[in-house]
């Protein structure tokens, strides 16, 4: 049997009694960074052979660890916090295990997507989780573009030295919306700073940032937008103005309200 066992975010004394029981009971562990994991397994007396799964050796690993599955032998897979496969390794194992029709399961427990929506307060409705940004522009791009429209708390997983560009790159798209952005969840020096996207934020990144977007886009049809701008122009605003106001508004980009005040006859 394959495990895919949760593992604390931040916080040593984050993880289920059947996370222990099934991380002692297991022939072998496969870890993303096994250091990382020595630390837990070591907190917990376990000892156990450890190998690696990251996202260099994936299909290579992930291709072992069925042989071994297929030998009988019982495997938990952990990653260096929080769940497989939630912006860890762990698709492309399921994929041979489900091709093998090899049995698995999940131990849940610890997750910082669940965790951020309770400590950022947005989590009251529905929410979408996008994970890291795409190195690769147009990636990146079709990241936002997808949720862009989505109503409700929308999640991102940002590393340090990408913090500033990745909030600019989401503000750009997405608008000035509300949002949060937590640092060291269930650590001592918990961190939670709310904001407007487009606002400075003035901080040293350290560690891996979770931000909560609460993105109250929502879209007018095409026909609204055209009447909302051109009355705004009619009461007196200069163009340029109104096209920023009726952006602000719905929650949308302003190159998106422009390419409709083209369409507009008003000078």
């Amino acid at each position: 049997m394959i495990f895919f066992v949760s593992t604390p975010i931040g916080n040593l004394k984050d993880i289920t009694l059947r996370a222990i029981e099934v991380l002692k009971s297991v022939d072998v562990i496969a870890c993303e960074d096994t250091r990382n994991s020595l630390k837990l397994l070591s907190h917990y007396d376990i000892h156990k052979k450890l190998i690696a799964y990251h996202k260099f050796n994936e299909n290579a690993s992930a291709s072992g660890i069925v042989k071994l599955a297929k030998e009988g032998k019982n495997i938990a897979i952990i990653c260096d916090s929080g769940t497989p496969l939630v912006s860890d390794p762990g698709e492309v194992l399921i994929n041979l295990l489900k091709a093998e029709n090899l049995e698995y399961t999940v131990v849940p427990g610890a997750s910082a997507t669940l965790a951020s929506l309770v400590l950022s307060g947005f989590g009251g409705g529905a929410f979408a989780f996008v994970g890291f940004l795409n190195e690769q522009n147009k990636k990146r791009e079709q990241q936002l573009e997808n949720v862009k429209n989505f109503s409700g708390a929308i999640i991102f997983y940002i590393s340090p030295h990408n913090l500033y560009e990745d909030v600019e790159y989401i503000h750009s798209i997405l608008g000035e919306q509300k949002a949060c952005l937590l640092n060291e969840i269930t650590k001592m020096y918990e961190k939670k700073i709310f904001f407007t996207l487009g606002e400075k934020l003035d901080i040293e990144p350290l560690g891996e940032y979770v931000l909560v977007v609460y993105n109250q886009s929502y879209f007018k049809p095409k026909e609204d937008i055209k009447v909302q701008l051109k009355n705004a122009i009619l009461s007196g605003i200069e163009k340029n103005e109104a096209i920023k106001m009726v952006a602000k508004q719905n929650g949308i980009k302003k190159s998106d309200v422009y390419k409709i005040a083209l369409d507009l006859n008003i000078k």
